[in-house]
């Protein structure tokens, strides 16, 4: 049986780092790319990626994975219950016109900067990036703490705080983890906003009470001080062979682009 291959994008971060260590403890095989090509001698094998937006575009399709991400307007589906503040899928260009502050952000690829912008007229122009483009407009809400969380099949697997404030602040927060982690099951069982089977979810406690930041693609986030084997889990069930996802999860593949080496 062929030993599975966990990837790395060839600027290794952190998080990077520990999943290879993690890798080799799970006894699969780790795998620093040289370049932005899928390596040839991957080519056949089952592969798993951890790696930025750009780095899965370049070779995913190539190796044949299966990467899986959030709805782009997943957030704006949730309750207002969780997510304490009005939020909104749109597009750019719908954007580009308001008259108010508001946190703007690109749902899945990072276009531009995700903030908050006094008003439309800072996002930018249509020379820089089409309107049809779609956002997230959310109201601004301030986090006291923000957390992030690894989940696997509908359960928590890995958590840790990363933002205090506004600002960089890793680890601690073991006094919130049971209010976290409670919110966090509430959020997972909520109705009409579906999850794929392996992702990541931010949280953030505000005046208003615990509420949903954003989600994101498990093989393309910061592990921060979660435990990197249980992210590890994550990573491998969100970036994998195309051929082993389940039905589930198909409605939640990432659009992978026909790349010429």
């Amino acid at each position: 049986m062929t030993t599975a291959t966990l990837l790395l994008a060839p600027r290794i971060n952190e998080t990077g780092l520990q999943l290879r260590t993690a890798a080799g403890r799970r006894g699969l095989r780790a795998f620093t790319a040289t370049s932005w090509r899928a390596p040839e001698e991957l080519a056949g094998s089952p592969v798993h990626l951890y790696g930025g937006p750009l780095f899965a575009d370049a070779v995913g399709r190539a190796l044949g994975l299966g990467l899986l991400e959030p709805a782009a307007d997943w957030l704006a589906a949730l309750p207002r219950d969780v997510t304490r503040r009005r939020v909104e899928s749109t597009t750019l260009a719908e954007a580009r016109r308001l008259r108010r502050p508001a946190f703007v952000k690109a749902p899945v690829d990072k276009h531009f900067a995700a903030r908050v912008y006094a008003d439309g007229s800072e996002l930018p122009g249509p020379e820089l990036l089409d309107g049809g483009t779609p956002v997230l407009v959310s109201e601004v809400v301030r986090f006291a703490s923000e957390l992030r969380l690894f989940v696997l099949d509908g359960a928590v697997r890995a958590a840790s705080r990363y933002a205090v404030d506004g600002g960089l602040s890793v680890g601690g927060g073991e006094d919130e983890d049971a209010e976290v982690r409670a919110f966090a099951a509430e959020v997972l069982a909520a109705s009409g906003a579906p999850l794929p089977s392996a992702s990541v979810v931010d949280v953030g406690r505000s005046e208003r009470g615990w509420a949903v930041v954003e989600a994101n693609a498990a093989w393309a986030s910061g592990g921060y001080a979660c435990d990197p084997d249980a992210v590890l889990e994550v990573v491998l069930r969100a970036a994998g062979p195309l051929a082993q996802l389940p039905p589930s999860d198909r409605p939640f593949l990432r659009e992978l682009p026909a790349v010429e080496n």
